[in-house]
């Protein structure tokens, strides 16, 4: 069965997550607040925040389209490997494991969304890395994926208190992913795990009063499939 969770992909979509309730995953101990769905239910292209309990486990599968994964709270693991807080995860197809949390863990995941078996596969522990200056004033970054061949990009952003940003203009679209803290844009207030998607050759003007911190993913609007 087909399902769709802001699976417009013209019209700009936003999710205060905190307000959304955990739901079931076929894992009794792994819980999951969906933002975007498009296809089957546990199948179709998704983007979502994924709970474990302590110590939770998924069964082993692999990952049609590649899936990525931001460590948000806590530590993910699998055979590959231990990821706490701050690590970035890209799985190209063809990649396979059986993840589970020891302690617990928070993440943010997005599946189906990555074609092509020669995709890079990156473990990054962005919490190692250095803030890097941009040419915006108060806006630094750490960059995570580009690849030749591929039009996504993603990168976190790290905005200090007062910064204001009076046109950003995302021309293959982008998603927006608040870490933490908190930032004004047309619509209202972005705070802590908020989710904003904007369209294709639109942008948004912002400021962010006590500082944020974002998770940008631009272009990967053109792996995904629209509702019908």
């Amino acid at each position: 069965m087909t399902e769709s969770i802001n699976g417009d992909l013209q019209v700009r979509a936003s999710v205060d997550t905190t307000t959304l309730d955990w739901t079931a995953s076929p894992s009794g101990t792994v819980w999951r607040k969906r933002v975007h769905l498009v296809g089957g239910a546990e199948s179709g292209q998704v983007t979502s925040l994924v709970r474990y309990e302590p110590g939770a486990t998924f069964p082993e599968h692999d990952h049609p389209e590649g899936e990525e994964i931001l460590v948000l709270d806590g530590v993910f693991s699998d055979e590959h490997g231990d990821w706490p807080a701050g690590s970035y995860l890209l799985n190209p197809e063809g990649f396979r494991h059986a993840p589970y949390s020891e302690p617990g863990c928070l993440i943010f995941v997005k599946l189906r969304q990555f074609p092509g078996r020669e995709r890079e596969h990156l473990a990054i522990p962005t919490q190692q890395q250095p803030w890097l200056a941009t040419r915006q004033t108060g806006v630094e970054e750490k960059r995570l994926y580009r690849q030749a061949g591929f039009t996504d990009t993603m990168r976190l952003e790290r905005w200090a208190p007062g910064t204001t940003r009076p046109s950003i203009n995302f021309a293959k679209g982008a998603e927006i992913l608040v870490i933490d803290g908190s930032f004004q844009a047309e619509e209202g207030l972005y705070g802590t795990h908020s989710w904003l998607r904007v369209p294709p050759g639109t942008g948004i003007t912002a400021e962010s009063d006590e500082g944020c911190t974002l998770y940008i993913k631009e272009g990967g609007a053109t792996y995904l499939r629209g509702a019908t």
